[in-house]
């Protein structure tokens, strides 16, 4: 059973309070002038010491930080209530600003074969406040970083080949629900978490986007509840052989694609917009899905849909019998899909020297405290 919310906790302590003080909590805990409830000296003095004593400024603790060769990528293994711990990605983007990818479970029910987070099986929902907190997480991250970087600059001869502080204040542009977990089977805890980000950062909808296995009962749900925000969606489909497919995702099943299919036509229909598509997540696994017939069943599949782009991803996860494509295998199903005048994209690895690409989060046991 997941932990209460910051909200519910708030409306238990204060059950008289006016609907304004629980704003003025949340918007408190994106502001970048209070470092806790303390500081939010806009609410009383007394609400402000129990908040203190009652509520976790930060839903997430730092157990310890990765960072890739490059520069480019950190890891962080974070530990929730009841000591559990996920994992969340911080890696600049194409944009030069930074993505998050945050986890929205503890470990994961679905178990892809191909996913290192399978193997660890499922223990319970993450929060709204533990999935933004990931975030929150990383923007204080970035700043301390700006800081640090700030203040060393004076006294350094040459430019650190990280950059200068610039680089760290650079702001997070995009979140992708894409860590630990099938977003989808927390559905209301990340609708929640959700709301947080769109009402409280200037993250906007076309820069979210969750990603799920392709749970079609939540797929149908989410296009007939208005509470749920136009973020972008991927959904994983990995072969457009059923056969295939289902052996390499478990929830799966007969009829499966047929389903998705009907489901992208209600989708459309709801988001008629000319820029708005779907990606389909498809990892890239040797002599599996890579081969022609794989390419010529997933361009028959992309031409039913229609507005969609697939999104073929490396494989990283080295503790599995899959193997990623050989390099002229990738090539040329990329190549047999564009030919075909699908949209296609190559999902760029970053992170994996520290376990942090796709398809590799995984919590081990013994894991160090971090100092951040």
């Amino acid at each position: 059973m997941s932990p209460m919310t910051r909200r519910q906790k708030f409306s238990i302590l204060f059950p008289n309070a006016p609907a304004f003080r629980l704003k003025q909590m949340e918007e408190a805990l994106f502001s970048s002038v209070f470092h806790g409830f303390a500081d939010v000296s806009n609410m009383p003095l007394a609400m402000r010491e129990t908040l203190t004593k009652e509520l976790p400024w930060l839903a997430v603790t730092a157990v310890q930080v990765f960072e890739s060769v490059k520069k480019d990528t950190f890891k962080a293994v974070v530990a929730v209530e009841g000591k559990k711990r996920v994992e969340t990605v911080l890696m600049k983007n194409a944009r030069g600003q930074w993505t998050v990818c945050v986890s929205s479970q503890i470990g994961c029910a679905m178990a892809c074969t191909f996913c290192a987070t399978g193997t660890m099986g499922f223990t319970r929902n993450l929060t709204a406040d533990e999935i933004v907190d990931q975030v929150r997480f990383w923007i204080y991250f970035l700043r301390k970083k700006s800081i640090l970087f700030s203040t060393l600059r004076p006294g350094l001869e040459e430019r650190d080949s990280r950059g200068g502080a610039e680089d760290f204040e650079s702001r997070i542009s995009n979140v992708v629900f894409m860590g630990m977990g099938e977003p989808l089977a927390n559905y209301e805890q990340v609708k929640e978490a959700l709301r947080l980000l769109l009402t409280y950062t200037d993250i906007g909808m076309t820069r979210i986007t969750v990603s799920t296995v392709g749970l079609l009962p939540m797929l149908r749900k989410l296009l007939s509840d208005p509470a749920w925000p136009a973020v972008r969606l991927a959904v994983s489909v990995h072969s457009a052989d059923s056969d295939t497919r289902k052996r390499l995702m478990p929830s799966s099943y007969d009829g499966f694609l047929d389903g998705l299919v009907a489901w992208t036509e209600e989708y459309f229909q709801k988001f008629e917009s000319r820029r708005r598509h779907l990606t389909f997540e498809y990892v890239m696994l040797s002599k599996i899905n890579d081969t022609q017939r794989h390419a010529e069943a997933l361009i028959r599949f992309a031409h039913r849909v229609g507005k969609v782009r697939i999104n073929l991803i490396p494989y990283n996860f080295t503790g599995s019998v899959y193997r990623d494509s050989l390099p002229g295998d990738f090539e040329r199903f990329q190549q047999q899909l564009e030919v075909a005048g699908v949209v296609v994209t190559r999902r760029r690895t970053m992170g994996d020297d520290i376990a942090a690409a796709c398809g590799q989060l995984i919590v081990e046991k013994n894991v160090t405290p971090a100092i951040v």
